[in-house]
């Protein structure tokens, strides 16, 4: 059935098949009426490509670099949280779906295998996704651990100071772990693959945090989570964080040109453009739509990463015309590891690769420098942009 799925969106569909419904809207939802979340794919729909003809496009060439890895396709897996929700394999078929890519994996901190093993299970280049915690000391044995492990980048996430208001998760009270009820062990009963799967991980929630009590002990559990992150967020301890790792860091977060500046004023060497999959503010502005501002702020030689929406080629083509450097995806990625593991994500790696290649030589593009606003168009102003 994989092998069927001729782009994102069928296995979007095939994921939305196998998972229980709670599972399936806590990976496909967003906050409040979810706004932000549509509008981060739909806000690509504003730019067209503009083809240019009669030239020799004989050979592709997608390859650049991110976080200083080089990398086949200016495209790299991002961190996704609770990804035990969604196949057995979970970081392991990601980590390896991006060696046979040649991409960039980003191990989340909410990971259902530990950082090590992650690390250990190809020798692909690997970033870590961190937030600041309230325990000091427990960041940086985090850190000290990532080092270690030879993790090539950092990145912060900065916009989870407060979580979201994901309705469908509390309408469908789902808990970390899932706890039954009646509505629930229908739910569950439905899918009786996913519970044997899930039952049987031999993950653990929270791996990656040392003093994590067991998820079983509901009460010390909840306690420990509602005490983990700084909730007083400031620049300071992104700085210090910084100064500590010393060598590529990104700020994961930003969708606003003066946060841009303030992030390159204290040493982030990149910038990831995103609204959390609009999972948090719902009113935000989808990252594809703040990219010319904020390459404009920062000028040329900071990295920007465009971080949501990403569901075709073209959507990759249009952000690094408009100045980012590379995209990330999330949703695709999970779609394709609920669908299917580890050949799901290898799936949709292909799926946008090949959508790619095709679109540039479309658009009579061989490589990604020749990539600017002379091959898109404002349909809003009914104008290219020169």
């Amino acid at each position: 059935m994989i092998n069927k799925c001729l782009n994102i969106e069928d296995l979007h569909q095939l994921a939305k098949k196998r998972l229980p419904k709670a599972i399936y809207d806590y990976m496909a939802g967003g906050a409040d009426d979810e706004k932000a979340l549509a509008n981060n794919s739909s806000a690509f729909d504003r730019y067209q490509l503009v083809p240019k003809i009669l030239r020799n496009v004989s050979h592709i060439d997608l390859k650049t670099k991110v976080f200083g890895c080089e990398i086949d396709m200016p495209v790299y897996i991002s961190p996704i949280g609770q990804s035990r929700f969604f196949h057995p394999e979970c970081d392991f078929a990601g980590v390896r779906a991006a060696e046979k890519s040649n991409i960039l994996f980003t191990l989340s901190t909410f990971s259902g295998k530990s950082l090590e093993d992650v690390s250990q299970e190809t020798e692909s280049p690997k970033a870590f996704q961190v937030y600041v915690m309230t325990n000091e000391a427990e960041n940086r044995r985090l850190l000290d651990r990532c080092k270690a492990a030879n993790y090539k980048a950092l990145m912060l996430t900065v916009d989870t100071i407060v979580g979201g208001n994901r309705e469908r998760d509390l309408r469908n009270g789902l808990t970390i772990p899932p706890k039954l009820s009646l509505s629930s062990i229908l739910d569950f009963a439905t899918k009786p693959k996913w519970v044997w799967n899930y039952i049987n991980d031999k993950g653990r929630d929270l791996i990656n945090l040392e003093n994590a009590p067991n998820p079983k002990d509901a009460t010390n559990f909840l306690k420990y989570m509602g005490n983990l992150l700084e909730s007083n967020l400031t620049w300071q301890h992104a700085k210090e964080m910084i100064e500590y790792w010393d060598g590529p860091f990104a700020i994961k977060g930003v969708v606003s040109a003066e946060d841009a500046k303030q992030a390159v004023k204290i040493g982030a060497t990149t910038i990831i453009l995103s609204n959390h999959g609009g999972r948090q503010l719902d009113s935000s502005p989808a990252p594809i739509e703040m990219v010319r501002e904020i390459r404009a702020a920062v000028g040329d030689d900071v990295e920007i990463i465009v971080d949501g929406g990403i569901r075709r080629g073209s959507d990759i083509i249009k952000a690094i015309a408009l100045g980012a450097n590379s995209c990330s995806i999330g949703k695709a990625y999970v779609y394709g590891l609920a669908a299917g593991g580890q050949l799901g994500i290898e799936r949709a790696l292909t799926i946008l690769k090949s959508e790619l290649e095709r679109d540039m030589a479309l658009i009579g593009c061989t490589n990604l420098s020749q990539l600017d606003l002379s091959v898109i168009r404002d349909r809003q102003s009914a104008n290219s942009f020169n």
